[in-house]
């Protein structure tokens, strides 16, 4: 039953998300594929961050520390800072 009420609520935060972008100036399609970039590579950054605290092997963390470092640096190319 939880699911149900989880998944709906993360409906309607989608719906309110759509609804204030809509209500802002009109974006071309060039910034909607930036915006659609920037938001997989935070959600990558996100894994990769989680993932980080979570391995236990040297080689493994070096391995998504250099990851985080690349999203970085793909998310500053876009002109998004990167959260610390």
């Amino acid at each position: 039953m939880a699911r149900g009420w989880e998944s709906k609520s993360v409906e309607a935060q989608q719906e309110d998300a759509t609804r204030t972008e809509a209500r802002g100036a009109p974006v071309g399609p060039d910034e909607v594929v930036r915006r659609q970039e920037i938001k997989s590579l935070l959600l990558s950054r996100a894994r990769a961050e989680a993932d980080r605290h979570t391995a236990s092997q040297p080689a493994r963390r070096a391995a998504l520390d250099a990851a985080l470092r690349e999203l970085d640096a793909r998310l500053a190319a876009l002109g998004h800072v990167a959260p610390e």
